[in-house]
């Protein structure tokens, strides 16, 4: 079984006001990934997603191909797990 790990992403760009966090949102439960994401006062977005890396992915790759989402860069950061955390929910 693949280890299921915790990151906080910041993402900057277009990326609010253009359906991100809802897209975030709806690809984290299609692969059962759990955390949160928010929109941040500076106009990024941040989220920490849970699950393998390979589940992470994915929600960062559906995430890209929203239409009006333009991500010029991202910054990443593995972080501590929560063992407690049982959905992803919008901030």
């Amino acid at each position: 079984m693949d280890e299921v790990i915790r990151k906080r992403i910041c993402f900057y760009g277009g990326v609010q006001g253009v359906g991100f966090r809802w897209r975030a949102k709806c690809a984290a439960n299609a692969v059962n990934a759990t955390g949160w994401v928010r929109n941040e006062y500076d106009g990024s977005v941040t989220m920490e997603i849970q699950g393998t890396e390979a589940q992470i992915d994915r929600v960062v790759q559906a995430i890209g191909k929203g239409l009006y989402v333009r991500v010029e860069r991202t910054e990443e950061k593995r972080i501590p797990t929560d063992p407690d955390e049982r959905d992803f929910r919008t901030r």
